[in-house]
């Protein structure tokens, strides 16, 4: 397990981390991700903590704060050897002062989540979505006063645009502010917009990605084919409305490559595409999800191995799309490409200061 600097700061992360969704399942959404109760929970971090996967994502909103109770209760006795990433901002009922990220609402987040956590301190904190109705003096100052406290080591940020992310970035620096570490953002092999702007802003400004939904929301899990019907036992039939849209044309070229990759390599589909957006630009780690033990295990097959270049390019093809407006002239017409930074390699060799375990 390679073991990243997350963005800019002095953060190592594993290059894969374990998403929570699944902890204490409740509601329409979270319930079909899973039901894992703190038993199950703990022995899917032992498996974890083995591998050197140290990192664990939850939020308060996954089933009403559930997951962040399981995961305290999974985690106890040993939170020296884990780093927590939370989340908070998306609505937790339907009062004014429910949601947001107002000074009040953040410090009433921060006290319960880590009192659901059991745990004094937060690794990391995100604000789960941008509050356009509070001033980003506000939201920072707040976040300040809390990592001065102790009660959070570092910031990031979820789902923002790239004006949002860096109005942001522009207001810490102003103020003296801690600059956010980490983007976590939707990035699959049928879901490259991340690519357009905030990656390169990633890259520009320090701020590594932490990827959701690597699967493109359950799609690249190797059952669905093309002239085939969804698998019954797919949860796309009561979740789809929830995730992020994809064309069954791009998903169907892309699992084509993907088996193609697979039948070559030896790896299953759903390794190949983490293995794929392990070696992207600005990624820090990779948030995996796991419903019991094999599901984990396969997840962490996909590291310790490269794709080939040429494999690599195959997969770039299949998934690739017409960026939206403004990019899209720097794709297409060489005087606009000549304004554009030179191409990044993919194929990166292991930055200075990564680990292996």
């Amino acid at each position: 397990m390679e073991y990243r600097q997350l963005g800019a700061s002095g953060l190592r992360v594993p290059e894969l981390s374990l998403g929570t969704g699944a902890f204490g399942g409740r509601g329409p959404l979270f319930g079909e991700w899973g039901d894992t109760d703190a038993r199950a929970a703990r022995r899917l971090v032992d498996i974890a903590l083995d591998a050197g996967i140290t990192m664990f994502d939850s939020a308060d909103v996954y089933s009403a704060g559930a997951s962040e109770e399981v995961l305290g209760q999974a985690v106890r006795g040993r939170r020296d050897q884990v780093l927590i990433s939370t989340k908070a901002g998306l609505p937790m009922g339907e009062g004014p002062g429910e949601y947001g990220t107002s000074r009040a609402r953040l410090i009433r987040a921060t006290e319960d989540a880590l009192r659901r956590l059991g745990t004094d301190y937060i690794d990391l904190f995100q604000l789960h979505a941008h509050d356009a109705a509070t001033p980003q003096e506000e939201v920072l100052a707040t976040l300040d006063q809390l990592v001065r406290e102790g009660k959070i080591r570092y910031t990031g940020v979820s789902n923002h645009s790239g004006w949002q992310l860096m109005k942001s970035l522009a207001t810490a620096d102003r103020h003296g502010y801690p600059r956010h570490a980490a983007h976590q953002v939707y990035y699959s092999l049928v879901g490259r917009d991340y690519e357009w702007e905030l990656m390169p802003l990633g890259l520009d400004q320090g701020v590594g990605a932490l990827v959701w939904s690597p699967l493109g929301w359950g799609r690249l899990t190797g059952r669905i084919r093309r002239g085939q019907p969804l698998p019954q036992e797919s949860r796309l039939h009561r979740t789809a409305a929830f995730g992020p849209p994809v064309d069954d044309e791009l998903l169907y070229r892309v699992v084509d490559a993907l088996d193609a990759v697979a039948q070559e390599t030896g790896r299953t589909v759903p390794q190949i595409a983490l293995n794929w957006l392990l070696r992207r630009p600005t990624v820090s780690s990779v948030i995996v999800g796991a419903r019991d033990e094999e599901q984990l295990r396969q997840n962490i097959g996909a590291v310790g191995w490269s794709l080939t270049p040429e494999q690599v390019a195959r997969l770039d093809e299949a998934s690739a799309k017409d960026a939206a407006y403004p990019y899209f002239p720097y794709q297409r017409q060489e005087g606009f490409a000549r304004l554009s930074p030179p191409p990044v390699t993919l194929n990166q060799p292991t930055p200075a200061g990564h680990q292996a375990a």
